[in-house]
């Protein structure tokens, strides 16, 4: 072999792997740039698409950045647990304003740095008689109704997962109340595994209306949101059964024959 040609290197030759960073898949730049997309970081993106958009577009940031974070957890290079600071500090937002066209420009943003922007048209308002309805089913109840039907389940992350999207569909906000059932559930799912008591539903949707900062009567896009929040941080991408999407699904199915 000559001297001076370089070696190529075999596929089965050992080599450090990199993690997938911001700035190689969103035109970013500074410390963003240079960090790896964690899950917490993906799990925020995808709860702020459902609050504004009411799901994940296909495609979009959030999924982007969940199939990062999957790779880059799959070869160690992130826990599951795992957020980058300057991501968790700054924020992950979407927001909507109205072109003069009429129609809903979505900006999403992580850290202050827009990774994605489009343009979408502009969605009918729904009728309120179901949401003024007094008998419809709220958003709580449907969480102490879990409480009732898979109480003694201990919480895992798809749990939490799905009690925080319901918490953010409840009060519109996009983000969690400290202390509130979604920063609850979730610190539970986190200690769960190593802790041998564990924290189950019921200990922390009981009384559940009274613990959400507000409440909302369920509508078919408040299920969905939840339950694809719940099937994204699912091991085996499934529901539990009688958890808590597939309580709110049926509420909202009650709530829409009812109006």
């Amino acid at each position: 072999m000559s001297q001076g040609q370089p070696q190529r290197r075999r596929p089965d030759q050992s080599e450090v792997q990199e993690p997938i960073k911001y700035g190689d898949v969103f035109n970013v730049s500074g410390e963003l740039a240079d960090r790896p997309v964690a899950p917490r970081d993906a799990a925020a993106a995808q709860a702020a698409e459902n609050l504004v958009l009411g799901e994940n577009p296909r495609g979009g940031p959030a999924a982007v950045m969940q199939s990062a974070a999957t790779y880059n957890e799959r070869f160690g290079l992130v826990g599951h647990l795992d957020s980058t600071k300057v991501a968790r500090e700054e924020g992950v937002t979407v927001t909507e304003t109205i072109n003069p066209d009429g129609n809903r420009v979505v900006t999403e943003k992580v850290a202050g740095q827009v990774v994605a922007q489009y343009v979408e048209p502009p969605v009918p308002m729904a009728s309120p008689g179901g949401a003024l309805d007094r008998d419809a089913i709220t958003i709580g109840e449907t969480l102490e109704a879990s409480a009732l039907t898979a109480g003694d389940k201990p919480i895992e992350q798809s749990d939490a997962a799905a009690i925080q999207a319901a918490e953010m569909r409840a009060t519109g906000r996009n983000e969690i109340a400290p202390g509130g059932v979604a920063g609850v559930a979730q610190y539970a799912a986190s200690v769960n595994p190593r802790d041998v008591n564990k924290t189950k539903l019921g200990d922390v949707l009981e009384d559940a209306t009274e613990k959400l900062p507000a409440d909302k009567p369920v509508t078919r896009e408040d299920a969905k949101a939840v339950i694809g929040a719940e099937i994204r941080n699912s091991t085996n991408m499934a529901t539990t059964p009688a958890g808590v999407d597939e309580s709110q699904a049926a509420a909202a199915g009650l709530n829409q024959n009812g109006e």
